[in-house]
């Protein structure tokens, strides 16, 4: 029996995945972390749109200079290392400018992992007539590790820390970084 997706987009599929999973473990207890270390609502809508006004501006950029870089993948696997640098970050953070520039390193490395990652992705779709289902395979993982995540980082800061979660998070990307950057470069 045929295999419904290759080994290159297999690995892809599960680390990131297992990235999105870190990413979305603060998502429920973001507010409680944000009045942990001083600060109130409006300083945890001003790190999301810090997050988000840097990765707007990292992806674009790295667009340009992926379509340069032939080892997407180590693209991939060092943007993967940055954001868990940035999870583990959050373990000294002690005021609301320490988040913003923990958010700022986030967005950068989320933002320029992204277009690397679509491009390999799609390169590796094989049949142009499935990209629909392949991408599907993505966007459900993606819902997948928001919906794992979230219920397990709200439940590891009821049960332990956040400490304990930022660590998590950070071996979780840590482990899908040095996996992809592990690979040949046949495989990826």
């Amino acid at each position: 029996m045929k295999r419904w997706l290759n080994r290159p987009l297999r690995i892809l599929l599960i680390n990131d995945t297992l990235v999105w999973i870190a990413a979305s473990m603060i998502v429920p207890i973001y507010a409680v972390f944000v009045d942990d270390i001083g600060g109130d609502i409006l300083d945890a809508g001003l790190a999301a749109s810090i997050f988000a006004l840097v990765a707007g501006v990292v992806v674009l950029i790295m667009g340009k200079i992926s379509d340069r870089i032939k080892r997407l993948s180590r693209v991939v696997g060092i943007g993967y290392l940055l954001n868990g640098t940035g999870f583990v970050l959050y373990i000294f953070v002690e005021n609301v400018w320490q988040l913003f520039a923990v958010q700022a390193l986030i967005g950068l490395a989320q933002a320029s992992v992204a277009p690397a990652f679509d491009a390999l992705y799609t390169k590796n779709i094989g049949d142009p007539r499935k990209a629909s289902s392949r991408w599907s395979m993505w966007e459900a993982g993606y819902y997948f590790a928001i919906a794992i995540g979230s219920a397990a980082g709200a439940a590891i800061v009821k049960f332990a820390s956040f400490d304990t979660l930022f660590v998590l998070m950070a071996c979780l990307c840590y482990g899908s970084g040095l996996y992809i950057l592990s690979r040949p470069k046949r495989v990826l």
